[in-house]
């Protein structure tokens, strides 16, 4: 299970007691923001696209949404989101738990600028019922990310 991937990665860095599991779905923004109990624009969703054959995560805040120019002068091709079947392929999560940490090899992790605006974001931790608070050095480290720019916020 995939939960259990991101249990044994966080253990490794002592981070296992942070992992925070609901009673509920915490499976969109919405219903993570409830469960957490924050702003929705503080859940930290990662969306996973096909990038030269590639999967490619990029978490970003709540409220954003993908900018589709920004996304194609970033990666050179059109924003195209995977299928369900292919998250849990590709990325080694499934739709709903995806997150940033213990990924299948190859995936390449990018940090979206819509998060800076926050201390602390919730991001998923493998299954539809899981976050977990993090700073955004922690999310950096952990997820190995690099930040770039391609959503945009509500206007």
């Amino acid at each position: 299970m995939s939960i259990e991937r991101v249990r044994a990665f966080m253990r490794e860095r002592n981070m296992e007691d942070r992992i925070l599991e609901f009673d509920v779905s915490s499976a969109t923004v919405a219903l993570a923001a409830e469960a957490v109990g924050c702003a929705p624009e503080r859940i930290a969703k990662t969306l996973s696209f096909l990038v030269d054959g590639g999967a490619v995560l990029v978490v970003a805040a709540g409220d954003a949404r993908v900018d589709n120019p920004k996304f194609k002068a970033q990666f050179h091709t059109k924003a195209k989101m995977l299928t369900p079947e292919e998250v849990v392929n590709l990325v080694g999560h499934a739709v709903g738990g995806v997150c940033p940490f213990a990924v299948n090899e190859g995936v390449k992790v990018y940090l979206d600028e819509s998060l800076r605006r926050f201390e602390t974001v919730f991001p998923a931790c493998g299954s539809s019922n899981s976050a977990i608070e993090l700073t955004l050095s922690e999310l950096e480290q952990l997820s190995g990310g690099e930040w770039i720019d391609v959503c945009k916020l509500p206007a």
